[in-house]
């Protein structure tokens, strides 16, 4: 029989968001691999990706509904019917909203399925048209993503393509190797043309490892080593006094604040040497074009905005923006921005419910969150009690009797358990979407390619029928996700550049296009600020209460909360990206899991040392959060006082917890940012 090849996209939290092909024979899929045609996939997809079809066809899989049968975390349940079940759910909703409004109603999702119907539609209309609580949804980028708008306008980046021309690269807390896999062969090229590539990271990751520099400054510390660094190039002359005097607002201001950031003091809070700190300004200042490259992981902690916008003022400083192969390499999210009414329909639903922020979901659970308390949750797309912080709190909240849980997901998650109603969801391959990248200038659609396994339904599915069982006989709740992109295209494609002359037809047609990009960002000095210039001092972060210019950071760090364990024998724990999961994602197959090995520590000889733990051992990793069992990896890959646990283990599968039972659920600097990476941990011998 012949095969059809299907075009679609990987729908998973990754910036390349690849082209794939799925062979389909007899409705089924029997092969996936990347597109050749697709112009950054070019055929490979990454190692988490690869062997999608056991993510698809994982015996495991959830087909049909289930109700709870036991105690919340108990793993008894009974098969029912979607009638059943959206009856039970808008039931027990319509209950909850008489007594306590609808704003008791908490859904929660985020980045495990993207693309622009089954996460950012699916995660607006219905909830806006009941008048929901809305999710702060705050967990990944927030922090950085204030930062880049404040002082340049809007997140653009160049095409991964635009590196061949970069004589540097500095790769900031990111390693793209794991978590931007198709830049690599840009970056390998650029390297063999002579680029000087330097990797700022307190782990020596794999990226590091095919650098030409490594520096491991201090975690967090990042915003003072870009302050002592821009000292250098203002007090040897390396910067463009004439450019900052024309394209920025509060140069002077913040020439006065790079005085307080003399190699010295930067290298006392960055761990580094002054040395270290005036070579690599000097290499900044002298290599043109120099591209900086970073990612969300560096705005995870206390003082993530202000780290990114002193990093944003690198490349101000030395004429950088706007040149071919220079400048900020960060997010292309903001070239195209969906309709705001066609995405929301605002104007036939309620006044917007208040906010939550998704780091704080224990907590809101628990009681923080009041006026209503929250007494439903609804999860789809997310796995919080494996992802979010302080997950002993989420399973804390999830245990309560009166809260009614629902879960639309692909498998029995660490949260499913803690469910009254599990739906099955379908995957990729099953579903129809329109996926807009983040790291790349591409638009690919998605084809469904085969039906949709036993009673699997899609997110936007089940949000039609929730919205029919609720009342809801609004047409723009019931489209097809056919006509949602169709509706959202129309709207968008009339204001937005960078998409006219593309037809939704020729996507559909060719799978990929590249949306209109006529040169390098901020070309000319060209900022889409209030003020058309860079806003080294910001009046919108003032009016937020923020200090107006880089280079104030909070000294506080999280402590723990243990405040009866010695500080001294603390360490900061990382939890960085797995190479073969994304988030919680893929990380129940067993290929994968074997890839990764056992759940790990890496932590230096001299701390190990200090703490008699040799390589092998099994540690239980501590604070008063919670704890996880581990297995170390002694090496100097991590800087002392450091101690690195790649995310995304599922609970269950690790003895019941995982390193997010320690990590803190404070809030960052900027927009409710998360802040996994300020985390102080204690570390012991496994009795």
């Amino acid at each position: 029989m012949e095969r059809l090849l299907i075009r679609g996209a990987c729908p998973h939290d990754c910036p390349d968001t690849c082209g794939i092909v799925t062979e389909v024979e007899n409705g089924r899929a029997v092969a996936v691999r990347g597109d050749a045609d697709h112009a950054v996939t070019r055929g490979w997809l990454c190692a988490k990706v690869r062997p999608y079809l056991h993510h698809v066809y994982h015996p495991d899989r959830l087909q049909y509904p289930l109700r709870r049968v036991g105690p919340k975390g108990s793993g008894k349940w009974q098969r029912i019917t979607w009638d059943e079940a959206i009856a039970e759910i808008t039931g027990r909703w319509r209950e909850i909203i008489a007594e306590f409004g609808a704003e008791a109603i908490l859904p929660y999702s985020y980045s495990g399925t993207l693309g622009l119907v089954q996460m950012i539609v699916s995660s607006t209309r219905l909830w806006n048209r009941l008048g929901a609580s809305r999710l702060e949804r705050s967990i990944c980028c927030a922090a950085a993503e204030l930062a880049v708008q404040a002082t340049l306008g809007k997140r653009w980046s160049p095409p991964y393509s635009e590196v061949l021309a970069s004589r540097l690269v500095v790769i900031w807390g990111h390693n793209p190797i794991a978590t931007a896999p198709h830049f690599m062969p840009f970056l390998r090229q650029a390297q063999r043309k002579g680029c000087y590539v330097v990797a700022i990271d307190p782990r020596r990751t794999a990226t590091a490892h095919g650098a030409n520099c490594h520096l491991a400054p201090r975690p967090g510390s990042d915003g003072a080593l870009a302050m002592g660094m821009a000292h250098v190039l203002v007090a040897e002359g390396l910067h463009d006094e004439a450019w900052l005097d024309r394209h920025t607002i509060g140069w002077p201001s913040l020439r006065e604040r790079l005085a307080e950031y003399p190699p010295c003091r930067a290298a006392a809070i960055t761990g580094l040497t002054e040395d270290d700190i005036i070579q690599l300004a000097r290499r900044y200042g002298t290599s043109r074009p120099s591209l900086i490259k970073i990612a969300d992981g560096i705005n995870r902690n206390r003082n993530g905005g202000q780290n990114v916008r002193a990093i944003c003022a690198l490349p101000v400083l030395t004429a950088q923006y706007g040149v071919r192969g220079g400048g900020l390499s960060y997010s292309t999210s903001d070239y195209v921005t969906w309709d705001d009414e066609a995405l929301n329909h605002w104007r036939d639903c309620p006044p917007p419910g208040r906010s939550v922020n998704m780091n704080r979901l224990g907590a809101a659970l628990l009681g923080e969150v009041q006026n209503p308390p929250i007494r439903s949750l609804y999860v789809f797309g997310a796995n919080p009690v494996a992802s979010s912080p302080n997950a002993a709190r989420i399973v804390e909240g999830m245990r309560r009797e009166e809260l009614f849980t629902v879960v639309h997901e692909l498998f029995l998650t660490d949260t499913a358990d803690y469910a009254d109603i599990v739906l099955p969801a379908t995957s990729q391959l099953e579903q129809t979407d329109l996926h807009k990248a983040y790291g790349t200038s591409l638009l690919t659609y998605n084809h469904r390619a085969i039906p949709p396994l036993g009673e699997c339904k899609s997110d936007w599915e089940v949000m039609g029928l929730l919205a029919r069982a609720l009342g809801f006989d609004d047409d723009w709740l019931h489209q097809s996700a056919e006509e949602v992109i169709e509706e959202i295209w129309t709207a968008t494609t009339e204001s937005c550049p960078p998409l006219h002359g593309i037809s939704l037809a020729q996507l559909k047609s060719e799978g990929s296009k590249a949306i209109h990009l006529d040169e390098t960002p901020f070309a000319g000095g060209r900022f889409p600020t209030p003020s058309g210039k860079v806003e080294l001092y910001s009046t919108a972060l003032a009016e937020k209460g923020h200090d107006p210019l880089p280079g104030r950071f909070h000294a506080a760090e999280d402590d723990g909360e243990a405040s009866d364990l010695p500080s001294e024998e603390s360490l900061q724990l990382l939890t960085p990206a797995s190479h073969h999961f994304v988030s919680s994602s893929f990380a129940n197959q067993l290929g994968l899991l074997k890839n990764e090995g056992t759940a790990f520590l890496e932590i230096h000889p001299r701390d190990a040392e200090r703490r008699s733990i040799e390589n092998g051992q099994s540690v239980v990793v501590y604070n008063g959060r919670g704890s996880c069992r581990l297995r170390a990896v002694v090496t100097d890959a991590v800087r002392p006082g450091v101690v690195c646990s790649p995310k995304g283990r599922w609970a269950k599968l690790e003895g019941g917890t995982n390193v997010n039972w320690t990590t803190p659920d404070a809030l960052g600097d900027f927009a409710g940012q998360s802040t996994f990476h300020g985390n102080r941990v204690w570390i012991r011998l496994l009795d």
